[in-house]
């Protein structure tokens, strides 16, 4: 993908944010060197490469177990909620 192809202020507007002209075209250069390093790395043969050794003394389980514990209060939880109702967050549409 080349970087003439992305849509910045699109991007920016899914996102909710306000970009302006200055900053679009700043990220519009950012993403294009990004994409372009993107591109030189796939044009690597890894191919001799060997996969990357696990150590067969490893544990093989390192997570916990599951254990239920007691909850955040939901009066905790919700004190910083810009709106509630009913004990819940109240979110902006976000699906158009």
């Amino acid at each position: 993908m080349k970087s003439q192809t992305l849509n910045v202020a699109y991007v920016a507007g899914l996102a909710r944010m306000e970009l302006t002209k200055e900053e679009e075209a700043l990220f519009q250069t950012q993403l294009g060197n990004i994409l372009e390093y993107v591109e030189q790395l796939q044009q690597i043969d890894a191919s001799s490469v060997p996969d990357t050794p696990v150590d067969p003394n490893l544990p093989t389980n390192v997570l916990r177990s599951d254990e239920v514990k007691p909850s955040l209060p939901v009066a905790d939880a919700l004190q910083n909620a810009p709106k509630k109702a009913n004990n819940l967050f109240v979110m902006p549409k976000i699906v158009e």
